[in-house]
């Protein structure tokens, strides 16, 4: 795809890129797709299916509770336990704002290993990684911001997510459709968003003004990005996903760059 191309000009020192359709083939890639890059935020789409998994298996019900009073699995996934950022302490009641918390999926990690008696990223390697065969994958911190991965190790989650194997498709339905809606919140360098989607770890578009994603994004795109300058996309609409990673930090540039980038994919895709 010329369009992955377009990486080439981006203001960073090492980029790759890929777009998988929902068949699971590769449309394309550019880029060293075996170069290790933390994911900072893109961890937690995959830490949310490990959890999925776990539900799956029965070892956690989505509506038990979980981290601060009155919250459950499903809030905590949904950024709608009511934590702070980066803190066990709660700003406001379950259910009442989107509150981005990376202490919310820091608190997941430790339910998981709770109730399995196996540690999150253990548990991770064993649901996600090793099913999938993304062994240039790991987690050694949160399952919030910590994982390291590969462009050829995202092409098979963007695989699994569209045509899932290791979950039920309705399981993954739900994870990529908004859940508790209506509520209003940050995304991170984006501001105030009424409303703020999201799903089971996955961001929801919906229609968030400004984002990450482009103009041609449909609404029920989904996915996430991190802070050291990645993101990872499913657009159901133009069947396809995107992955692309940096070793740049989020900024300026990022939010310059990727929609135009992704408006450029979805055109040559035919979105």
């Amino acid at each position: 795809m010329e369009s992955l191309r377009l990486i080439e000009n981006w203001p960073v020192p090492t980029a790759a890129a890929a777009v998988v359709r929902a068949d699971g083939t590769v449309a394309g890639s550019h880029g060293p797709d075996d170069h290790r890059f933390r994911l900072a935020s893109v961890t937690k789409p995959l830490s949310a299916y490990a959890v999925l998994v776990a539900y799956e298996e029965g070892a956690v019900e989505l509506d038990e509770p979980a981290g601060p009073e009155g919250a459950t699995v499903r809030h905590l996934l949904a950024h709608a336990s009511g934590l702070a950022f980066d803190e066990d302490r709660p700003m406001a009641p379950p259910g009442e704002r989107r509150i981005y918390s990376n202490a919310g999926f820091e608190a997941l990690g430790d339910h998981i290993a709770k109730v399995t008696g196996i540690a999150f990223p253990e548990y991770l390697r064993q649901a996600v990684l090793e099913p999938l065969g993304m062994a240039s994958t790991d987690l050694p911190g949160s399952p919030a911001k910590d994982a390291v991965s590969t462009v050829a190790d995202l092409v098979r989650f963007a695989a699994e997510v569209q045509a899932p194997r290791l979950l039920h498709p309705r399981t993954v339905a739900e994870a990529t459709q908004v859940v508790f809606p209506g509520l209003n919140g940050v995304v991170p360098g984006y501001g105030q968003q009424r409303p703020c989607d999201w799903g089971l770890g996955f961001e929801i578009r919906g229609h968030k003004s400004p984002h990450w994603t482009g103009e041609r994004s449909s609404p029920r795109t989904c996915g996430h990005f991190g802070q050291t300058g990645t993101f990872l996309w499913f657009d159901p609409e133009a069947g396809a996903a995107c992955v692309a990673l940096t070793d740049r930090d989020f900024g300026d540039w990022a939010i310059e760059a990727w929609p135009p980038f992704t408006d450029a994919v979805l055109s040559e895709l035919g979105g």
